[in-house]
C-alpha cells in the first residue's frame, strides 16, 4: 500500500520534538535522550523498510538495502553520541556515521551506474571545487579547537563531502521523474548542515550555540527522512 511509507512520519515529528526538548534542558535530560533519540531514528528506518511495500517497479532492492545499512549505522552513531562530554563514545559515533556515509555513497554510486548515467566532467569538477572550498573553510574555522580529534574530524569531513558530491552528481544527470533526486540532494545537504551545526556547537561554542541543538536535530532528522524516502521513489 503506497501510503504506508507516510505512516511513521507524524510519530517522528512528535518524538523529535520531545528529543529537542530533552536536549535543550540544562543539564540535558539523559533518560529522555535514551528514549527519544533511538526511537526517532528507528522511525526513520521504518520509513526505509516500508519502501519494500511499494510496487515492484517503484523501488530497487539493492538501493534500499544500502540505504538501510546507512540508516542502521546512523542508529549506532546516534546511540553512541547520547553520553555527554565523552570523547571515546564521540569518536565511536563519528566512526559509525563515517561508515553510514560510505553506505550512502555506495547507494548513490549504484544508482548512478544502474541507471546508466554518464559522468559530466565539468559538473564533477565544479562540485569537487565547491565542496573542497567548503571543507577548507569549515576546517579552518574549527581547527583551533579540534585538539586530539583533528584526524577523526578531518576524515569525517572528507567522507561526508564525498557523500554530498555523489548526491549532487545524480541530480545533475538524472532524467525522468525528479522526486528521487530532489530527496537525495536535500537529504545529503541537510545531513551536511546538521553535522556542521553540531561541530560548531561542540568545538567553537562548547555546547552553548544558541538554538544549536534544535537546528542540529531538526536538520539531521529531516535529512535522514528524505534519504529514507528516496528508496520509495526509484523511478
Amino acid at each position: 500500500m503506497v501510503a504506508s511509507i507516510w505512516y511513521p512520519i507524524p510519530f517522528l515529528v512528535l518524538t523529535v520534538a520531545l528529543l529537542i526538548r530533552a536536549r535543550e534542558r540544562t543539564p540535558p535530560d539523559e533518560r529522555q535522550l535514551w528514549l527519544w533519540k533511538p526511537l526517532s531514528t528507528a522511525l526513520v528506518i521504518s520509513v526505509g523498510v516500508l519502501s519494500l511495500t511499494r510496487p515492484a517497479d517503484a523501488y530497487d532492492p539493492t538501493y534500499t538495502t544500502l540505504m538501510l545499512i546507512g540508516l542502521g549505522l546512523s542508529f549506532v552513531g546516534d546511540v553512541l553520541l547520547i553520553p555527554q562530554n565523552n570523547t571515546r563514545t564521540f569518536i565511536g559515533g563519528l566512526v559509525a556515521f563515517l561508515l553510514a556515509h560510505l553506505a550512502y555513497v555506495a547507494a548513490f554510486v549504484y544508482l548512478h551506474a544502474s541507471r546508466g548515467f554518464e559522468y559530466q566532467m565539468i559538473t564533477e569538477i565544479v562540485n569537487v571545487g565547491a565542496l573542497t572550498l567548503a571543507a577548507a573553510v569549515v576546517y579552518r574555522y574549527l581547527s583551533p579547537d579540534l585538539g586530539s580529534l583533528r584526524v577523526p574530524v578531518v576524515a569525517y569531513l572528507l567522507v561526508i563531502s564525498i557523500m554530498v558530491h555523489r548526491a549532487l552528481a545524480i541530480a545533475f544527470v538524472h532524467t525522468g521523474p525528479v522526486i528521487q533526486p530532489i530527496l537525495i540532494v536535500l537529504g545529503a545537504l541537510l545531513f551536511y548542515v546538521s553535522d556542521l551545526i553540531l561541530a560548531v556547537d561542540r568545538f567553537r561554542f562548547h555546547g552553548q550555540l544558541p538554538r544549536g541543538k534544535r537546528w542540529n536535530l531538526s536538520a539531521y532528522y529531516l535529512g535522514q527522512l528524505f534519504l529514507a524516502l528516496s528508496a520509495s521513489f526509484f523511478a
